[in-house]
């Protein structure tokens, strides 16, 4: 599993932490997603925590809502934080309109969310993933 999150960072560590426990409890990303968010809709202590997860894995990729909804995005694309709704856009348009790879998408979508958002900037370090 790879997951990244957007919020406080005290809780977006915290949730990370509790869902690589269910991970390891349940195997799958999906399952432990919808367990975590069973415990985040319950728990006093977690419904205060300020955090949006994005995981993916070879089975899903997932946006785990501070609400404690589980998304899976048709598309396979989805953007987090206050520059994720552009950098999300961006990646759509690319994906459909240049014969570009994954990991060059990403980079190209992050530089036009920079463009537009004050608060991503443009130092982006990009690692990329293969199953």
């Amino acid at each position: 599993m790879l997951a990244g999150f957007a919020g406080g960072t005290a809780d977006g560590l915290a949730l990370l932490e509790r869902l690589e426990g269910k991970l390891k409890a349940h195997g799958s990303l999906r399952r432990a997603a919808v367990e975590l968010s069973k415990e985040w809709r319950t728990d006093r202590v977690l419904r205060r925590l300020e955090a949006v997860i994005l995981a993916a894995s070879e089975e899903t990729l997932l946006l785990i809502t501070g609400q404690g909804d589980v998304l899976e995005p048709d598309d396979g694309l989805a953007g987090i934080g206050t520059g994720g709704g552009y950098a999300l856009a961006a990646a759509r348009a690319l994906i459909r309109h240049a014969d570009l790879p994954p990991a060059e998408v990403a980079r190209k979508a992050l530089l036009i969310a920079a463009e537009i958002d004050v608060y991503t900037n443009d130092r982006i370090v990009l690692e990329e993933v293969r199953w």
